[in-house]
This record gives C-alpha cells, structure tokens and sequence, in this order.
C-alpha cells in the first residue's frame, strides 16, 4: 500500500508543469522623488511589464497616485490597467476586470422603500 501512495506522489511530481525561470532585465528606470512628498515612476521590463505611476500630496495628508501598468496575458495580448489612488480608494480601470451583473428591476424598488423608511426613521436591529 505504502509502495502504490509513494508511486501516486512520484507520478504527481513527475507530471507538475516545470516553471522556467529566466532573468527579466529592466529596459527602463526612471524614478523622481521630490521633498514636497510629490513622485514619479517609470519601469519597463523586457518581459513585457510597463508601470508608470504619479504622486502628489493630497488634501488630508495623503498620497494620491494616478498610473497604469501593462503585462502581457497568457494568449500573448497586453493587459492595460490604468487607476487612480485617492481620498475615495483605489479605483482601477480596464476591459480585463470583472463587472458585475445588473441588478434585478427589484432591487432598485427595494432600495427605494428602505430610503423611504429611513427618511421616516424607521430602523431594524
């Protein structure tokens, strides 16, 4: 028995895709990093990997960011998501992110109704 589980992990092992490491070289670096908390990146690999990214201070404190970075996907297209980082969170933008399905007609209903009880102070524990 021990023998058939032993051979079960061989066979497993055996037959695990192999990853092929290479080394990836930077083909682009550019880095400003300003006293007044204000930056700039830009790195492109030879991998396909592209980021640029901008910050500045925001209001409260904070760093607001706004960039994009691209990669390539396993069917050889690029993938482009561009984003902005702020005071109302991460916000990303691309034709690769999931969308959610529409909302039943209901729902916009229900929403209505629960808005309506509020207004008249209505509230469930």
């Amino acid at each position: 028995m021990k023998l058939i589980v032993l051979a079960c992990l061989a066979a497993v092992a055996v037959a695990a895709p192999q990853l092929q490491e290479r080394e990836v070289v930077l083909l682009r670096d550019d880095r400003i990093a300003n006293e007044d908390g204000t930056f700039s990146y830009a790195v492109q690999a030879d991998n396909g990997i592209n980021t640029a990214v901008e910050g500045v201070v925001g209001s409260a404190g904070q760093i607001n960011q706004q960039g994009s970075y691209t990669y390539t996907l396993e069917d050889g297209t690029q993938a482009v998501v561009t984003y902005i980082a702020n005071e109302n969170g991460f916000q990303p933008q691309s034709s690769i992110l999931p969308t959610p399905h529409p909302l039943p007609a209901h729902v916009f209903e229900l929403l209505e109704i629960a808005e309506r009880q509020r207004a008249a102070g209505i509230v469930f524990n």
